[in-house]
């Protein structure tokens, strides 16, 4: 029986606290830092069980049992291992792992990818420590206010000028591993492997579970033809994207504070953790990706980006802003905060200290739906091109949301903004103030309507622009012959409404066949309701949206088909499952 990369186990933990998967069997309340619960494994009165997410495990007092996630799974669902890993990455977003030859292999070199970066790390980190000649690097770093404490805590280490650790590693190392780590690279002039961070201060990079898989180097001394940081290239077991420096310290916290501040630099975030701010990570070089924001949400309930307030620094932040409204969820938060000009976090932090920081936090924070409008109107006149032109940037930013209650309310909050730009529009007034509160309610709303799933959210807004253009779709029935609806329900009702629209030649809505609950349910739960009603005279603007959901409901469908059949195939490998795989994918690209 083949084992699971310890990769792949680790990404489950990191993306499930203990609580959110005991949760769905016990009833927890948070008690401190951990949550109790009645136990799972004996009929109790009195609470003994609880579960700790920082540390990953739960604990029965009256039964003795204890474990993380997977073994959870296994005893109260009596599951096996391999069963339970597959329950999990379901929860968890993740594919079914497909086991290959490879495995055992890259599982080996991923052991020794570790090893390499570990005797690497703590080789430089003793350097900076003890040895004469890193002054340079110890001056520096006594000029940013790093104590030795501070260096011992991240690890942080100093290259000299002129090492030849390769020759040492590839005594212990294999030649190939040690050529793909990233750490050297091969200079032609001199014919040897040089070092990558040759005169630089190291900054240890963890995955989330805590093992060095790449370096971030900065110079001592400013030279104007080096980059003042690098990191270490991307390897098959370090992506830039998937990766956060800092995350694996920083979700340690997560049960005593809600918020994660993300900054753009190593020294922000040790500038922060030295003035008592432990809840920080900085992206790695690149702008931030939707998977580093999904990793953050399972962590904390708010993101903090605070990136530097000079202009790149602001131009970063919005590209963090279109990347990570992807990931926005009802219960989740992301703000922005702009520190005066010239200040980064960590010269702010310094200056200032903590609480001083915490309170500008606070009182400056800006949430990510204000941000991205307050910068794109600013490139905005109140002429109608102008207008339509912010109006098509926020729809599209919209239409990348994934969860559709966010979407409804984001999209509701920019054209109630974009109404009040135009003064002639009362009724746009009207409905933008109702929105933007309405916004504030969105938990309240995701509570009610939870149990429907993302095809039946798509189908009533279908439903709901058919019923209340009846006569528009009476006279482009063509429309309706490409439509395939995915829920029994959802077909059901869509042939009654097309089959009493084709046969009756006086058509109103109360005359429908459909249940009128259910048309009351499509009334409340329609995200495209709003829009709709604001654009229900420009017939030609209502049926371009009609096509354009029919074509992502057709895209749904299809995705759901590929989710069943990769289920299926990592159980049976069958050459027919795979084929049919790719041509569902071909089938989706078209669409």
């Amino acid at each position: 029986m083949m084992k699971y990369p310890k990769e792949y186990l680790d990404e489950i933990k990191t993306r499930l606290k203990v609580s959110t998967v005991v949760s769905k069997y016990v009833n927890l309340k948070k008690r401190g830092k951990e949550f109790v619960g009645l136990s799972p494994f004996k009929n109790e009165k009195t609470p003994s069980f609880t579960v700790n997410d920082e540390k990953g495990f739960y604990h029965c007092f009256s039964t003795s049992e204890h474990g993380n996630i997977f073994d959870f799974v296994m005893k109260t669902q009596n599951l096996k291992f391999g069963e339970a890993v597959k329950t999990l990455a379901n929860l968890a977003g993740i594919k079914p792992y497909t086991f290959s030859k490879s495995d055992e292999e890259r599982e080996k070199n991923w052991q020794k990818y570790i090893s390499i970066y570990s005797t690497y790390i703590n080789f430089y980190h003793e350097e900076l420590l003890k040895n004469p000649d890193s002054k340079l690097a110890k001056d520096y770093l006594k000029e940013r206010n790093l104590t030795a404490e501070v260096v011992k805590k991240f690890n942080i280490g100093y290259v000299k000028k002129n090492p030849n650790f390769y020759e040492t590693l590839i005594k212990k190392f294999d030649e190939k591993i040690l050529k793909e780590c990233g750490l050297f690279y091969f200079d032609e002039k001199k014919n040897i492997y040089a070092e990558r961070f040759r005169d630089r201060i190291i900054f240890p990079i963890n995955s989330i579970t805590g093992q060095p898989i790449a370096i971030g180097g900065r110079i001592t001394q400013k030279k104007s033809y080096l980059a003042k940081y690098i990191n270490s290239p991307e390897t098959q077991f370090f992506k830039k994207g998937n990766n956060l420096y800092n995350l694996d310290k920083a979700r340690k916290f997560s049960n005593s504070s809600n918020e994660i501040f993300l900054v753009e630099g190593y020294m922000d975030v040790i500038g922060l953790s030295r003035s008592g701010i432990e809840n920080c990570v900085a992206n790695l070089g690149t702008a931030l990706t939707d998977r580093q924001t999904s990793i953050l949400n399972q962590f904390f309930d708010e993101i903090i980006i605070c990136f530097d307030s000079d202009e790149s620094g602001y131009k970063a932040a919005v590209r963090a802003a279109e990347n990570s409204i992807k990931e926005l969820q009802p219960e989740k938060q992301i703000s922005f905060l702009f520190l005066p000009d010239g200040e980064d976090p960590d010269s702010y932090v310094s200056k200032n200290g903590k609480n001083l920081f915490l309170d500008y936090f606070k009182e400056n924070k800006i949430l990510i739906h204000n941000f991205l409008f307050t910068h794109f109107k600013k490139q905005t006149t109140n002429s109608p091109s102008s207008l339509a032109t912010l109006e098509k940037k926020l729809r599209s930013i919209t239409n990348t949301i994934k969860d559709e209650f966010i979407k409804k309310y984001i999209l509701d909050f920019f054209l109630g903004k974009i109404s009040q730009l135009t003064p002639n529009l009362s009724k746009g007034k009207k409905f933008a103030i109702k929105h933007v509160y309405s916004l504030s309610s969105t938990k309240k709303i995701f509570n009610e309507t939870k149990s429907l799933s993302k095809a039946e959210l798509q189908e009533y807004s279908l439903l709901y622009l058919i019923i209340n253009n009846l006569f528009l779709f009476k006279e482009n029935m063509d429309l309706l012959e490409n439509v395939e609806f995915i829920t029994d329900q959802g077909k059901k009702n869509f042939f009654e409404i097309k089959d009493y629209i084709q046969r009756n030649n006086e058509i109103n809505i109360e005359d429908l066949p459909t249940d009128k609950s259910l048309i009351e349910k499509i009334n409340k739960f329609a995200s495209i309701k709003h829009i709709s009603n604001k654009i229900k005279k420009d017939h030609q603007k209502l049926l371009e949206i009609f096509d354009e959901m029919r074509k992502d409901l057709a895209n749904l469908s299809i995705e759901i088909k590929i989710s069943d059949l990769e289920s299926k195939f990592s159980e049976d490998l069958n050459e027919s499952t795979f084929n049919k795989i790719k041509e569902l994918k071909k089938l989706q690209n078209i669409n």
